[in-house]
């Protein structure tokens, strides 16, 4: 008020704190942060790190961070960080894992206890929880969503099965040898360095070889380097086939599948075996029983001790991309991995995505590969049956099973089997009208036709419906006539063909995969990779409607094409024991040439220059916004980031016939890929915490783009 004398700011500020004891400040520092108290009525806390931060397990993106419960008294020696635990969340008992445990909460207000803990099982190491937060991060999801892949659903009768820490077999020590990597140029370097204790990194490109020399036998040495290295080590495979053939030859190499009360050895981490034993396998691993772990997918999370090595196989397989949010792929799991453990990291495969050539090229892994004179002796001899090479034959050139090709199997048949590779299952998957050639569409919802057996009724591959009483809407004509041919029918027609052989047909659509076949005449007529392994190998392959492999429109098209036909020539015998491959048909010259020369290097390394050129991944980070226009839109204006080009929306076929779902492109240079995934989870977090209308999907570095 006017006339009133007032003590100036720092004055007054001296005189209130001095009534209050407390330490007074100076005008313009910074103040000292009070220490804030936990507090939890009517229940008494801990004394020790009474707050814990914990990671709810709920979807919605805005809830992706750290919430803060008081921890009671009588659960401070069970909440430690990494078990799961019942947290009070709104109006509802909700999972969540403790990420760790602190002194004093950011939170100004009373904080809620914990309702229980679950287990008292760290099923989240610090390792686990620093990868799957990275992983989060990179592709733009939550860490709920990650910790979902990771930790297995819980199996309370098998932890007890499982001990803590009881005493166990002394862990054996496997014997060291390098025979399977003798062959490959910076192969025996590797291993040494792994031995020694290093984190070396490299891209493999393997060759077939006989038993004890090839790639499961050169991925148990590996992990036999990271043994003697006195650490343990991570295989990530596509399938449990191969998952299986890794685990015999670990075995052989002195690393045998653990049992409880031992020490050591390897388990077996996958879905298919159930519930009960791939928890029994996560908690072996978890409790240092077990230093090897071999899996498919979901293992690349697997809790192993004093990590030494990653192995990534076969890492073009579609199988390594996890189908689930936020779509992360197996080879850069790994790979962050081996940067935030410091341990090695190994992919490898007959073929070499561009990914792979990507890190080769940019430096951050080195080459491992056989030259040229080893590639001769250890490879079948391939030839492409094109139209230009059967020109020759006349009219018999458009035939599916062209002379030479019938002519080879006939020959190669006194040595052994003979594998056929069709790019399709079932019986007649596709059929077309006989008179226009029109393709031959449900009446009820438009999908494709196709026949189950010969004589069969003409099926819908979407709803399922019989079309009994087809017609075409373009002529009016009844009849039909195969447009694409599947294993059951190739088969039939090749037992025709060659009376009194056996054939034998394998996929999962048509029987079941099988794993091995003797060394007895047959041919073997498979889809792609469900090829069975012979022990001495195939005298003859035959790769059948090559042009269908390469005539997609995704990204990826040539080089996985290469992937599938090497995965079945590689199972050949080589040009010295008379073993010959034969792809059949127009595919693209690239992949044919490659398949020929046996070079999957120098087609992966044009792909990767081509698409630098063109600005494709991997020398730009995409992502893929799709779902309804309004949800696209609203998510895609959000995110502003530098050098950002917005591609689209455009509609997707087939998400609708009245309002189809739209696809926004995102790109921007490599380097600002971290940029642009946080960008987008910050957009999807307001999405959520608005609870905007609309399905959206976003996924970072799409797989099928097309």
């Amino acid at each position: 008020m006017p006339g009133e004398s007032a003590l100036p700011p720092t004055d007054a500020r001296r005189s209130d704190a001095g009534a209050r004891g407390e330490q007074l400040t100076l005008e313009g520092l910074p103040t000292v942060r009070r220490r804030r108290r936990t507090r939890a009525e009517g229940v008494v806390l801990a004394t020790e790190l009474p707050v814990a931060r914990v990671c709810i397990d709920l979807p919605p993106p805005h809830l992706d961070h750290p919430f803060e419960y008081a921890v009671p008294a009588a659960l401070a020696d069970q909440a430690l960080p990494g078990v799961r635990v019942k947290v009070r969340f709104g109006r509802q008992d909700v999972d969540a894992y403790v990420l760790e445990r602190v002194t004093e909460a950011e939170h100004d207000g009373e904080l809620v206890p914990l309702r229980r803990v679950v287990d008292g099982l760290p099923v989240v190491t610090p390792q686990v929880a620093r990868l799957a937060r990275a992983t989060a991060d990179r592709w733009a999801g939550t860490l709920a969503d990650v910790l979902r892949l990771a930790v297995p659903p819980r199996h309370a009768r098998v932890e007890g099965e499982v001990p803590s820490s009881d005493e166990r077999a002394p862990e054996p020590v496997p014997a060291p040898a390098a025979s399977a990597w003798a062959d490959h140029r910076g192969g025996p370097a590797f291993l040494t360095h792994v031995t020694a204790g290093g984190a070396p990194r490299a891209v493999w490109t393997a060759l077939p070889g006989e038993p004890g020399r090839g790639w499961p036998d050169a991925i148990a040495q590996a992990v036999v380097a990271a043994r003697l290295g006195a650490r343990g080590a991570l295989v990530v495979l596509p399938d449990a086939r191969d998952v299986d053939r890794v685990l015999a030859a670990l075995a052989a190499a002195g690393v045998p599948r653990w049992t409880p009360g031992t020490s050591g050895g390897a388990v077996r981490l996958t879905a298919d075996e159930g519930p009960a034993a791939r928890y029994r396998a996560f908690l072996a691993a978890l409790r240092g029983h077990a230093s090897v772990v071999v899996g498919t997918r979901a293992s690349a999370f697997a809790p192993v001790a004093d990590l030494g090595l990653v192995v990534c196989w076969d890492d073009g397989d579609p199988l390594h991309a996890e189908p689930r949010a936020p779509y992360p792929h197996t080879r850069e799991v790994l790979a962050l991995r081996s940067e935030l453990e410091r341990c090695a990291f190994l992919v490898g495969g007959f073929a070499r995505t561009v990914e792979a050539q990507a890190l080769v090229e940019h430096g951050w892994a080195h080459e491992v590969a056989a030259d040229r004179r080893q590639v001769r002796a250890r490879t079948a001899r391939v030839r492409a049956l094109t139209t230009t090479e059967l020109a020759r034959e006349g009219p018999a050139a458009a035939a599916r099973l062209p002379t030479p090709a019938w002519r080879a199997i006939r020959e190669r048949l006194a040595d052994g089997p003979v594998l056929v590779q069709v790019p399709r299952a079932g019986y007649v998957p596709a059929v077309a009208c006989g008179r226009c050639r029109a393709a031959a569409r449900c009446g009820t919802c438009h999908g494709p036709l196709g026949l189950a057996k010969a004589d069969g009724t003409p099926t819908c591959g979407w709803c399922g419906r019989l079309a009994a009483d087809w017609r075409c809407t373009e002529c009016g004509g009844a009849t039909l006539r195969s447009v694409r041919i599947g294993s059951q029918r190739t088969a039939e027609e090749l037992g025709r063909a060659f009376p009194g052989i056996t054939v034998r047909v394998s996929g999962r659509a048509t029987g079941g995969v099988l794993a091995e076949v003797p060394d007895r005449p047959a041919v073997v007529v498979a889809t792609v990779g469900a090829e069975p392994v012979t022990p001495a190998g195939y005298a003859a392959a035959v790769l059948l409607d090559a042009a269908v492999a390469t005539a997609g429109s995704s990204l990826g098209v040539l080089p996985d094409a290469l992937r599938r036909w090497l995965g079945a020539a590689a199972l050949v015998r080589p040009a010295s024991d008379g073993g010959v491959v034969l792809l059949v048909g127009d595919a693209e010259e690239r992949a044919t040439q490659a398949l020929v020369r046996w070079d999957p290097v120098g087609l992966a390394s044009r792909e990767l220059a081509e698409r630098g050129t063109l600005g494709l991944p991997p020398a730009v980070r995409l992502a893929a916004v799709q779902g309804s226009r309004e949800a696209v839109l609203a998510v895609v204006e959000r995110v502003t980031v530098p050098d950002l080009e917005v591609l689209g929306p455009v509609p997707v076929p087939g998400t609708g016939d009245l309002t189809p779902d739209v696809r926004t492109v995102l790109r921007v240079p490599r380097a600002g890929g971290t940029v642009l995934a946080r960008a987008l989870a910050a957009s999807l977090a307001v999405r959520s915490a608005r609870r905007e209308g609309g399905t959206l999907t976003v996924q970072l570095d799409p797989q099928d783009l097309r």
